[in-house]
C-alpha cells in the first residue's frame, strides 16, 4: 500500500496489557483486542498498529494480539510494535508512524480508565484524537483501584510527555 493510499486510512492503536502465565491475554488485553477487532472488520480504511512488548511472560503483548485477530483483519492491515514498553512509549511510536505512513486518523483503543492519559499525550505530540469507546467491564473495586492509579499517573507522563516532545524538537 502507498503512503497516498495511507492518507484516507484510520491508524487504531492497541494499548497492551499483562500476558498470563499460560500466554494468553489477560481480561484488559482480551477486551482491547476485541473492541479494536469489531472496528477494523466493519471498516476495511483501518489498520491496527498492536503494541507492547515482553512483559512477565512470553510472548510479547503485540503478538499475543495479532494472534487474536489471526483470520479476522489480514495481515497486511497489522502493525507490531513489539518495542515499546509503557503508555508513552506506544503513544510516541504511533505517532511517529503515522506520521511516517501519512495516516488520516489516529484513534487509540484502550480501557476508559486509560483513555484521559493516552489522550493527553497523543494531544502532547501534536494529534488531537477519540478513543475507541470501550464499556467498563470488571468490578467496581478493581474501576476504582484503575482510576486511581491512572489518576497518579497523569502528572508523570505530562512531564514525560512534554519532555519527549521538546527533545524531539531539538533534534
Amino acid at each position: 500500500m502507498t503512503q497516498r493510499d495511507k492518507a484516507n486510512r484510520t491508524l487504531v492503536v492497541v494499548f497492551g496489557a499483562a500476558v498470563r502465565p499460560d500466554g494468553t491475554a489477560s481480561p484488559a488485553l482480551a477486551r482491547r483486542v476485541g473492541y479494536a477487532a469489531a472496528v477494523a472488520q466493519s471498516d476495511p480504511s483501518v489498520d491496527l498498529f498492536l503494541s507492547g512488548g515482553v512483559g512477565t511472560y512470553r510472548p510479547s503483548e503485540a503478538r499475543v494480539m495479532a494472534n487474536m485477530v489471526d483470520g479476522v483483519v489480514s495481515a497486511e492491515r497489522l502493525i507490531l510494535d513489539e518495542a515499546s514498553r509503557d503508555t508513552l512509549q506506544t503513544v510516541a511510536a504511533a505517532v511517529a508512524h503515522g506520521r511516517e505512513r501519512g495516516y488520516a486518523k489516529i484513534q487509540p483503543c484502550t480501557d476508559a480508565y486509560h483513555q484521559p492519559r493516552v489522550i493527553m499525550l497523543f494531544r502532547l505530540m501534536g494529534f488531537s484524537t477519540r478513543a475507541v469507546p470501550i464499556v467498563a467491564r470488571g468490578p467496581k473495586r478493581l474501576q476504582a483501584k484503575m482510576w486511581a492509579r491512572e489518576f497518579a499517573a497523569i502528572p508523570y507522563d505530562a512531564v514525560a510527555g512534554l519532555n519527549a516532545v521538546w527533545r524531539g524538537r531539538r533534534k
